[in-house]
């Protein structure tokens, strides 16, 4: 574990993007989101909590409780063989910034700096800039008004394909701004819900576990979606009722068929390790109040 930095170099020029080699050997790049973790960012819990209701959490976490449970998931991280980048609080007191995942995209060649939908969070890609910087990860694009998009709402499927859902955090111009950045974006309408104020992502309906296998809350994944993924051989873990409001389909992919899950969803874990899939498991009671999971506590740097 450590701050950010590190030996990677770090591309020279303002407009000059890295080779793909190094890329994918030293600091970052990312072609889909169950290849082998091999570097990620998470950000350490504010200490002030005070921010817990303007952010929408669930109920007030204890700030030790956040620490601890937080120190542990780097622990598995490490455990699972990542190099783990640990970035500060950011400033402004949002308790929201503990979920590194939503400001960024991170592609081959770099990362695309979001904006995301909620207002709260519009100072998270300034300070993840910084952070990036002294991680010797370059930022190659960025979002801007009135673009809206969220990671939560992206699942980088493969080299070719982003998928894209359309949220109360993600809008069109923000789909229209990731186009053409490298994968082709296909987007989805993402279900109302119980609206605004219970947002649903993407990432929160299903996650990729192989690039034939992903684990899904079925009800209210999106039909043209079920079909795309049908179409490419992809099959379906599917998520319980009852664990689905618990975050069952928020699965992080350690690596294809390992996976990073919330210990309180059993039977989860059971549909999972029954479809051959390797599942480690971090205690979330503190961590995710904020109805975010796994996927959405990390920022995933380097893939194989």
């Amino acid at each position: 574990m450590r701050a950010p930095g590190g030996t990677a170099s770090r591309a020279e020029g303002s407009g000059t993007l890295p080779d793909m080699e190094a890329s994918t050997t030293s600091a970052y790049g990312c072609r889909d989101m169950t290849g082998t973790l091999r570097r990620v960012l998470v950000r350490t819990p504010q200490e002030d909590v005070s921010s817990w209701r303007a952010c929408g959490w669930r109920a007030e976490p204890d700030p030790a409780g956040l620490r601890r449970e937080h120190e542990a998931l780097c622990a598995v991280l490490e455990a699972a063989g990542a190099d783990v980048v640990v970035a500060p609080p950011a400033e402004g007191g949002n308790l929201d910034d503990v979920y590194a995942f939503d400001p960024a995209l991170v592609l081959d060649r770099g990362v695309v700096l979001l904006r995301p939908g909620k207002q709260c969070r519009r100072g998270e890609p300034p300070a993840l800039e910084r952070d990036l910087a002294a991680a010797d990860v370059p930022v190659v694009g960025r979002l801007e008004a009135p673009a809206e998009a969220e990671g939560g709402d992206l699942i980088r499927l493969d080299d070719e394909t982003l998928l894209a859902g359309y949220t109360y955090r993600t809008n069109e111009a923000g789909v229209h701004g990731l186009s053409g950045l490298g994968p082709g974006v296909v987007a989805f309408d993402v279900p109302h819900f119980h609206g605004r104020t219970e947002i649903l992502h993407l990432l929160s309906l299903v996650s990729p576990l192989d690039c034939d296998l992903a684990v899904a809350f079925l009800p209210l994944v999106p039909a043209r979606l079920v079909q795309f993924l049908e179409e490419r051989g992809v099959r379906f873990v599917e998520v319980p009722e009852e664990e689905f409001e618990t975050m069952g389909p928020n699965v992080l992919a350690l690596g294809p068929r390992r996976a990073l899950t919330l210990d309180r969803n059993p039977e989860t874990r059971r549909r999972l390790e029954a479809a051959g899939v390797d599942v480690v498991t971090y205690q979330g009671d503190e961590l995710s109040k904020g109805d975010g999971g796994a996927t959405c506590l990390t920022l995933p740097l380097v893939r194989d």
